[in-house]
């Protein structure tokens, strides 16, 4: 008497030994990936340059930085061909060893962001105050820019 298996009953056992053959490898590569994906996070939160929020207001722009940490004499400001660049450097506070840390996240070393200014601001009237680890820059307009609509004209 001759037994047929059928190829479902079949395979579910060849995959399953399969499976068990190579599971070491698998967990060693679930491991490998684990390992590097965290690595890539902990580079991906290491942002130099400092968070900046650009409000445009009947006035001008308002322009506000954080910078923690940092006082005026840390930080440049400088507008050229009507692009504004504040720049600096956060120093470390004191010279340590890595391994007197348990969690270090504090960046620290050179940034610089810049902005395009539109035409309608005053880049020479600029203002800066400094306070609680923010920068605020005020850029006037000098009223000469005006907005211009254009109609649509259909296509022949």
């Amino acid at each position: 008497m001759t037994v047929h298996r059928s190829p479902v009953q079949f395979l579910p056992r060849i995959a399953g030994s399969a499976g068990n053959a190579f599971a070491p490898i698998q967990r060693e590569f679930d491991r490998l990936f684990d390992q590097l994906g965290s690595g890539w996070a902990a580079l991906a939160d290491v942002e130099l340059a400092p968070k900046m929020d650009i409000r445009d207001t009947k006035g001008g722009l308002e322009i506000s930085l954080e910078l923690p940490g940092m006082t005026r004499d840390d930080v440049k400001i400088a507008v050229e061909d009507d692009v504004l660049t504040v720049s600096g450097e956060k120093k470390t506070e004191k010279e340590t060893k890595e391994e007197d840390y348990r969690l270090s996240e504090r960046t620290y070393g050179a940034f610089s962001r810049s902005v395009t200014l539109p035409r309608s601001v005053e880049a020479g009237k600029i203002t800066a105050t400094m306070k609680d680890g923010v920068l605020k820059l005020t850029a006037p307009k000098n009223g000469t820019a005006k907005t211009k609509s254009i109609e649509i004209q259909p296509a022949d």
